[in-house]
């Protein structure tokens, strides 16, 4: 009866995430659209999520699509691991460091890894981020970090 079953999980999970952050903002104070209250974005976002979850669940009985594969128990690890790494380095070794270890390791976790583009990835994602979020947004995150001193 299902037919995309990719849809139809990923769905579930959509409108598990939205009605949660519904059912959890309830209890706060809406607001107006101009002054907004805690409870607004929650709710508009829950209410997003949900309806796109909905619209991919209904979709799953009506579009054909393709089996789920297999779990990639190696993209999990790899990219949950520099994330916690990320995490516990970017204070000590700065964002240079940081980053491109967060983005090379996680890519690793990918079937279909290549060096050079991740390279260039990395590359041009450190310097996006430190002009933008370091030194636009000004983000207290060193660029160069205290181990390395920095």
């Amino acid at each position: 009866m299902i037919r995309n079953a990719k849809d139809f999980w990923i769905g579930l999970i959509y409108i598990f995430f939205g009605s949660s952050a519904i059912l959890i903002a309830r209890d706060y104070n809406m607001g107006t659209a101009i002054k907004m209250g805690p409870a607004y974005f929650p709710t508009i976002l829950g209410g997003l999520l949900l309806a796109i979850g909905v619209i991919s669940v209904i979709r799953s009985f009506v579009i054909a699509g393709p089996a789920i594969g297999a779990f990639a128990i190696k993209g999990l690890v790899l990219v949950t691991v520099s994330v916690v790494v990320f995490g516990f380095v970017v204070r000590g070794l700065g964002v240079v460091i940081a980053l491109p270890l967060l983005i090379i390791v996680s890519a690793y976790g990918s079937t279909r890894f290549r060096w050079r583009p991740t390279l260039l990835m990395a590359a041009g994602l450190t310097i996006f981020c430190v002009f933008v979020f370091l030194k636009g947004l000004g983000i207290p995150l060193p660029i160069i970090g205290p181990w390395l001193g920095g």
